[in-house]
């Protein structure tokens, strides 16, 4: 038999349903309310770099005589007078006006103030603001010499890293580490983070294609701070002879390698934001090829293009600017592809050199004298000649970035 239900009984159920589903909702906007204001007094904490934290290394430096290897990078963060307007001074003003002797400033690739070229020779001088005298480590010498490390008891090594294995201020902290342990003069690293300390990846170095863009048997993207780099150096004896270099490293404050870092001054004229910084590991490459990557134009390292490809609706014209005097297909319309809307990569994307090199006719001329030397190895050439997909490519490193990712715990002072 069915049971008839009652009209009245009916509506009574949906009225008391409605009123228990109304009540249940207020409760969760009062339950997300009160999360919202716990979560709004959950403090952010900056990250603070080695060398805004003067109280670990100042009484390391005082009554000494100090050589500093810096840029444009090396500052310290003041206090903000508002949100947007972010001042910053040179470590240099900064251990002066703390009554430390700094003696000599030494220049790495790009210049003391971070204008030139790429592989443009620097030249000795003087700082026109503090009268101090700046040597080249870019220039006939990549090294300092016996004789312009004296008078010099503690060498400060302070410049902003990007993680990449082509980029020369690993190959100068090297120089400066060997040197100093020839001499007996202790450095000191204020650690910086590396906006792409988030990923290992790429092929490790062959040591018989060795130069100033790759010294050590380490991947393209090796994810480790120059800090945690120095310690490497130091710890499998890559410096000359296996001499080890009296090394201490002034870490980061409230910094993993995971924390998303934006660099607040640019680390060499043709990488000008996060962006460029991000995709350089990819598109690095092209420095190799006959391949425009954006060099003499605003969006440098965030497109690619040739005067030869595939006419296509996004083209651009290259022409010289800063850190770019003579870029290539100066003056010419290069066809290619625009990076600049890229999500965040946490991988080498060899989909952009692939593409390239297929767009490259064969009556052009696409690997250049230095391909090898930015890849590390003869294999990448040879892999894209015979056209093997990436997942292959990328396969043929995976037991060279096991074996690193071995070496490179040893050293880490972050995680």
């Amino acid at each position: 038999m069915i049971k008839l239900i009652h009209p009245k009984s009916t509506y009574l159920f949906l009225f008391l349903l409605l009123n228990f589903q109304l009540i249940s909702c207020a409760q969760k906007k009062v339950q997300d309310s009160k999360l919202n204001v716990k979560s709004s007094k959950i403090k952010v904490l900056k990250i603070k770099t080695g060398a805004e934290q003067t109280n670990l290394y100042l009484d390391l430096l005082k009554g000494k005589n100090i050589g500093l290897v810096a840029n444009q990078t090396s500052v310290i963060r003041k206090k903000e007078k508002s949100e947007k307007k972010k001042e910053f001074t040179h470590l240099v003003d900064s251990l002066l006006s703390l009554d430390i002797s700094v003696k000599k400033v030494f220049s790495p690739e790009h210049g003391f103030r971070g204008k030139a070229d790429a592989a443009e020779l620097i030249k000795d001088g003087f700082d026109t603001k503090t009268g101090l005298p700046i040597i080249s480590i870019y220039g006939k010498s990549k090294k300092p010499s016996a004789k312009q490390l004296e008078g010099i008891d503690v060498m400060i090594f302070d410049i902003q890293d990007v993680g990449v294995r082509f980029y020369t201020y690993i190959s100068s902290l090297h120089y400066v580490m060997e040197a100093c342990a020839e001499n007996g003069i202790p450095v000191i690293i204020l650690d910086r983070p590396n906006p792409n300390a988030h990923y290992i990846d790429g092929p490790v170095l062959e040591m018989a294609h060795t130069s100033f863009v790759g010294k050590h048997p380490v991947p393209v993207v090796y994810g480790m701070t120059i800090g945690e780099y120095g310690q490497m150096i130091n710890g499998e004896k890559w410096l000359k002879n296996g001499i080890q270099c009296d090394l201490k490293v002034i870490p980061n404050k409230n910094y993993t390698h995971n924390s998303r870092y934006s660099l607040p001054i640019k680390p060499s004229p043709n990488l000008p934001n996060d962006k460029s910084i991000n995709l350089y590991p990819s598109l690095g490459f092209f420095e190799g090829t006959t391949i425009n990557a954006g060099r003499g134009t605003a969006f440098q390292f965030q497109r690619y293009g040739a005067p030869f490809f595939k006419k296509t609706d996004f083209f651009y014209t290259p022409q010289a600017n800063e850190g770019a005097k003579y870029p290539k297909h100066k003056g010419k319309i290069c066809y290619g592809k625009d990076l600049s809307k890229t999500p965040h990569l946490s991988k080498i994307d060899l989909s952009f050199l692939m593409d390239a090199y297929k767009q490259t006719p064969k009556t052009k001329k696409f690997f250049g004298e230095t391909f090898t030397i930015h890849a590390g190895t003869k294999k990448l050439q040879q892999q894209l000649e015979q056209g093997l997909p990436e997942e292959e490519i990328r396969a043929s490193w995976v037991d060279g970035l096991e074996k690193f990712k071995i070496i490179r715990e040893k050293y880490l002072i972050y995680k």
